[in-house]
């Protein structure tokens, strides 16, 4: 009797250790997202979808391959992130995801973009947890990469890239030529232009190593960006414009104040990739500040191979 008691206790602690899972797991995290919403999220989710390219860069660059993902334009894959979405399932465009084939994708854990899903949350979270970011100014990228690292079950990375970009900054900040402060905007391109505040990611990275942006900084409670038109551009005159290539369409080129601008007459228009808009990811930031670089002080700093650099922190077991 005594050993029969002791055969059924013993088979008890296997199935409570069983279902407990490893030493020190957690089933669950609970985290407040940049909605004020507290959600909890399962530990090491698997099947992570990004609405954004946010969640696949901090994913991508732990190593770990979201398995679906919004996209920026259609039918073309970011280069910054070696254009490993085509092997994710395509659930839309970042503005409007498809809720349908998102549910296809059976997430255990979506990540997303605050102002254009937060609309639809009650349907984002009948899916998988839903959580959300604001994913637009530089000062909170650092948290973001460093709660969704810990989320994805590898928060001494997110620190670690964390570190390693702040170090980078400082870096090409202090080789920066001291004497030129170029005037510049970054923006998307279109009748009236949108021009980002200082505040922005990118736009913040651009003025640490030295740009002026004619945009100017956000008025407190404002939006990270402003409807900038051509004769307002042409006052403030650039010497150096990042767009945003969204597509062949480019009809700010068609007007004539345009061809006045000093970026335009001096050839120092560059028309740029993803990564300026969805700069809040670690590989993103770390594209955007060297780009940044060459593009504003070309004698002093090398021209970009996006897709080497991207290689260089996305693990190689991810770009596979």
């Amino acid at each position: 009797m005594a050993n029969a008691r002791g055969i059924a206790t013993l088979f008890g602690l296997l199935a409570a250790l069983m279902t407990a899972g490893p030493a020190g797991a957690e089933s669950a995290l609970t985290i407040t997202d940049d909605r004020g919403v507290t959600v909890e999220v399962p530990a090491q989710p698997k099947r992570i979808a990004s609405i954004s390219y946010f969640a696949d860069d901090v994913a991508l660059a732990l190593g770990i391959k979201p398995v679906a993902s919004t996209y920026m334009t259609a039918g073309r894959e970011p280069e910054f992130l070696l254009g490993l979405t085509r092997d994710m399932k395509q659930i839309g465009q970042r503005a409007k995801p498809n809720l349908e084939l998102l549910s296809q994708a059976k997430p255990d854990l979506i990540v997303a973009i605050r102002r254009y899903t937060v609309g639809n949350a009650p349907q984002l979270e009948k899916i998988a947890p839903y959580v959300a970011y604001n994913m637009e100014l530089l000062d909170g990228s650092d948290r973001e990469i460093a709660e969704l690292s810990k989320i994805l079950g590898k928060p001494e990375r997110g620190i670690q890239l964390n570190k390693d970009f702040r170090e980078h900054l400082a870096d090409f900040t202090a080789r920066a030529p001291k004497d030129v402060h170029p005037r510049f905007a970054i923006m998307w391109g279109g009748e009236t232009p949108f021009a980002f505040h200082t505040e922005n990611t990118a736009a913040s990275i651009v003025a640490a190593i030295g740009g002026d942006n004619i945009a100017g900084k956000m008025t407190p409670g404002g939006e990270f960006g402003i409807d900038l038109s051509l004769e307002t551009m042409l006052e403030k005159d650039p010497e150096v414009l990042f767009i945003y290539d969204s597509g062949p369409d480019r009809p700010h080129e068609n007007n004539p104040i345009w061809q006045e601008l000093s970026a335009v007459k001096n050839k120092r228009v560059f028309y740029v990739g993803d990564q300026w808009v969805e700069t809040n990811g670690p590989i993103a930031r770390e594209i955007v500040l060297r780009e940044a670089a060459h593009y504003l002080y070309p004698d002093a700093f090398p021209a970009v191979d996006v897709k080497a650099e991207a290689a260089r922190i996305i693990p190689a077991e991810a770009q596979k």
